[in-house]
C-alpha cells in the first residue's frame, strides 16, 4: 500500500498496549496515569439545552472562553478570551503545535524525560528531537542555553508543574531563567500544565509564559486530571501571532470540540464547587502519595533510589542498578502487576536504561502493598539473573 512516509514512523504506544493488559481484574496496576474512579465527581446533564446537541463554533462555546482567560489570568497568564481555542484534550494541543512548526528534521527541544505521547507526536512528524536534562529543580540552564544557541530548536516543549514522569516542579529561579533564555533567543514555548492543580503542599508557581517579554506561546491545560477524563475537554491558550494558525489546524482537524463536554465543563470551572472538588482532591491524592511512599520505603528502598512528589499522580524510580525495563515488563504481567517502563520517556530509550514510573492515584490502597512487592521481586530476580 502507498502510505504516507510519515506513517514509516508511526510507533504504536506502550503504554496503551499496557493498559489493555491491565484490563484483567486480578491485575494490580501503576501503569496509567488515570484518576482515581472514587473521586469523579457526579455530574448533571438535565439542564443541558438541546441547542447544545448542534454544531457549535472552532474556537470553542464563548462562555467557556471566558471562564477559561479568566482563570489564567488569576493565575498570571497575560490573555483574552479571543486567545483561547477548547481542544480535544490537551493532546490536541501538541497535534496541532506539531503541525504548525514540525517538517522532517526540524529541530526541537524536549526535557529528558518527557511526556511519552507528546514525544510520539513530534517524531510521527519527523522532528529531530534534542533534549535538556532535568535536575531537582528544572532543565540544567547551561544545557539549555547551548541547545538553544547552536541547534536554534523551532519550539521548546516543557512540563513545568510536576512533569509526567518525573513529577519535578520548576523553581521561581528557574522559570525566570528558562524565560529570559527564550526571549533572548527568540523561541517558542509549549508549555503543557495537565498537573498544576494537583499540588500536595500549597506550592505554586506563575507560569513560565507569563514571564515572558518578546518570544511567543503556547499554553495548554485540560480538565482531565480535575473534572472528567472521558470528557476530552482541554484548552490552548496562545499569543496572538500564533492564535489565528492555529485555529486553522483546528478546523481542518475536526471542526469544533464536542459541545456536550464542554457544556459540562462550564458548570464547573470558576464555581465554588470546582475549587471545594479540587481541595478534595488535593487530599485525596496527598494520601495516597503518603501510603505509595510508606510501601515504596518497604519494597524498594534497596532497589531504586526517588523523589517524594509535591504534586501530580507519579513516583519516578531510578535502579540502583541500571537494566532496561522494559524486559521486566513481562514478568510483571506474569505476576498481575502493571507499570511503566522508564526509556520510552526518552527519545534515545535504550542510552536512558533503568528508569520506572509508577502511577499512585489509581490503585485500591488494600493492594498497594501486595503490588509493589510483587514488582520489588520482579525486579530482584532481574537483578540476580543478570548478576549470575
Amino acid at each position: 500500500m502507498a502510505f504516507s512516509e510519515r506513517v514509516s514512523r508511526l510507533k504504536s504506544s506502550l503504554i496503551r498496549e499496557i493498559l489493555a493488559a491491565a484490563q484483567r481484574p486480578q491485575m494490580m496496576s501503576f501503569a496509567g496515569g488515570l484518576p482515581a474512579e472514587a473521586m469523579l465527581p457526579k455530574v448533571d446533564w438535565a439542564e443541558m439545552p438541546v441547542s447544545i446537541g448542534q454544531y457549535g463554533m472552532s474556537e470553542g462555546e464563548p462562555a467557556l472562553r471566558e471562564a477559561l482567560a479568566a482563570e489564567a489570568r488569576a493565575l498570571g497568564v497575560p490573555c483574552e478570551a479571543s486567545q483561547v481555542l477548547v481542544v480535544s484534550g490537551s493532546q490536541q494541543t501538541l497535534d496541532l503545535a506539531a503541525k504548525l512548526y514540525i517538517d522532517k528534521g526540524t529541530p526541537i527541544l524536549l526535557e529528558a524525560p518527557t511526556y511519552l505521547a507528546a514525544l510520539q507526536i513530534f517524531q510521527l512528524f519527523g522532528a529531530d528531537c534534542l533534549t535538556v536534562p532535568l535536575e531537582a529543580d528544572g532543565p540544567n540552564l547551561a544545557q539549555l542555553r547551548g541547545q538553544l544557541e547552536q541547534q536554534r530548536p523551532a519550539f521548546v516543549y516543557l512540563i513545568p508543574t510536576f512533569q509526567n514522569p518525573s513529577a519535578v516542579r520548576y523553581s521561581e529561579a528557574k522559570r525566570d531563567a528558562v524565560a529570559a533564555l527564550l526571549d533572548e533567543f527568540g523561541v517558542t514555548l509549549i508549555e503543557d500544565e495537565p498537573y498544576r492543580e494537583l499540588t500536595f503542599d500549597g506550592g505554586s508557581a506563575t507560569p513560565i509564559v507569563s514571564r515572558l517579554r518578546k518570544a511567543s506561546w503556547i499554553y495548554t491545560g485540560t480538565v482531565s486530571k480535575t473534572l472528567l477524563p472521558g470528557l476530552r475537554v482541554g484548552y490552548l491558550i496562545a499569543s496572538p501571532d500564533l492564535f489565528p494558525h492555529l485555529l486553522k489546524l483546528k478546523q481542518s482537524a475536526d471542526l469544533h470540540t464536542n459541545r456536550v463536554g464542554q457544556w459540562q465543563a462550564l458548570q464547573w470551572i470558576g464555581s465554588e464547587k470546582y475549587q471545594q472538588h479540587r481541595g478534595a482532591l488535593r487530599d485525596f491524592y496527598r494520601g495516597r502519595r503518603d501510603a505509595f511512599q510508606a510501601a515504596l520505603q518497604r519494597h524498594f528502598a534497596d532497589l531504586a533510589d526517588w523523589n517524594v512528589p509535591q504534586g501530580g499522580l507519579f513516583f519516578w524510580l531510578k535502579l540502583k542498578q541500571p537494566q532496561d525495563t522494559r524486559q521486566l515488563l513481562d514478568a510483571a504481567l506474569a505476576n498481575d502487576v502493571a507499570f511503566m517502563p522508564g526509556e520510552p520517556f526518552f527519545p534515545e530509550p535504550d542510552n536512558n536504561l533503568g528508569y520506572l514510573r509508577l502511577n499512585f492515584s489509581h490503585i485500591d490502597p488494600a493492594r498497594l502493598d501486595e503490588g509493589l512487592k510483587r514488582l520489588a521481586t520482579v525486579v530482584r530476580a532481574a537483578q540476580t539473573a543478570e548478576a549470575a
